[in-house]
């Protein structure tokens, strides 16, 4: 094993996709699809609330920052009540941001003291759903792990880890590892296989939000990977890319859960990352550039269309996306 974290979850992703018995990457199909992306108009970023501005530097950062601490649980959202019309990450990230608009963020103190009631009530969620009820208590836990965070190592200040990571978004990565919840990596066989699907999006996220500037300034942010969760696989799946062997695709398409760290989960996730890996590299072929991060935007979006939302995708419980 080799390099920094990034190298680390790509070479490991490459190594689950070679080994993988439930699924499959279909590399006659990539070429097609890495064709079709590269030609794709960038989509705007800031559709996404992460990626405003919330009117001074200071609270964009902690809106971001806190945000990105709770950007998990797509497999409790199908039981969460929705705002007409979004889904469940955009439940989340607006009624965040609409606390905010209230109240300011919370404080590294106030972070600590969170919770399952205050989650809900923030962010309109009723707990005598067992399902809510059990996410809310996870976002009060992954808040008061930040605030401990963020107080003990960086005197309260959401700016702290930013300004020891010096521009890397892989250093950050390392930092926000720090945290339980942001320790996404998975056991398959004998080999760690790392993810960092939310430390990564908060560096890309910071980026998007400040344009590249001051918070947002990052030196290697081309090499930031997939942000593994369980929308890209599903539409890698829907374009070919992805191939479930018939067990696996059966209990998908059935709605039953696949527990998180199980073999099929990491071979869904390390799949999804090396399937976009080679679709950048075609593209580069090609005499095209792309990024995986790119990428991802464009296939995350995508899923986004009712055609894709039509079928149903991995449902896995879990603190990591």
């Amino acid at each position: 094993m080799s390099g920094d974290v990034l190298d680390r979850v790509r070479e490991t992703c490459a190594e689950v996709a070679q080994r993988a018995r439930s699924v499959r990457i279909d590399a006659a199909r990539v070429p097609a699809l890495a064709a079709e992306l590269a030609g794709a108009p960038p989509l705007p970023s800031h559709l996404d609330p992460a990626h405003q501005d919330l009117g001074s530097a200071e609270a964009t950062l902690a809106y971001v920052v806190t945000l990105d601490a709770i950007n998990f649980g797509s497999g409790f959202f199908p039981y969460l009540a929705k705002r007409s019309g979004l889904s469940g990450y955009f439940t989340v990230a607006v009624g965040l941001r609409e606390r905010f608009g209230r109240k300011g963020p919370w404080s590294a103190e106030e972070l600590r003291g969170l919770r399952a009631a205050d989650c809900a009530e923030t962010f309109g969620q009723d707990l005598r759903v067992p399902e809510a009820a059990e996410l809310m208590g996870l976002f009060a836990r992954a808040l008061a792990d930040l605030g401990t965070f963020l107080a003990s190592g960086y005197g309260g200040r959401f700016a702290g880890p930013v300004e020891e990571a010096s521009g890397s978004a892989a250093r950050l990565v390392g930092i926000l590892d720090r945290m339980p919840f942001y320790r996404d990596v998975s056991r398959y066989g004998e080999l760690a296989v790392p993810f960092y699907k939310r430390a990564q999006l908060t560096a890309a996220d910071l980026a998007a939000a400040f344009r590249g500037e001051g918070m947002g300034r990052f030196h290697d942010l081309e090499r930031l990977t997939l942000f593994a969760d369980n929308l890209v696989p599903h539409v890698l799946r829907r374009e070919g890319v992805l191939g479930y062997d018939a067990a696996l695709a059966r209990r998908i398409d059935a709605g039953e859960p696949i527990p998180s760290g199980s073999p099929e989960e990491v071979e869904i996730r390390a799949c999804a990352v090396h399937a976009v890996e080679l679709c950048v590299a075609e593209i580069a072929r090609r005499g095209g550039g792309a990024t995986a991060q790119t990428l991802d935007y464009a296939l995350w979006n995508r899923g986004q269309r009712p055609e894709f939302k039509a079928h149903p995708r991995h449902r896995t419980r879990s603190i990591y996306y």
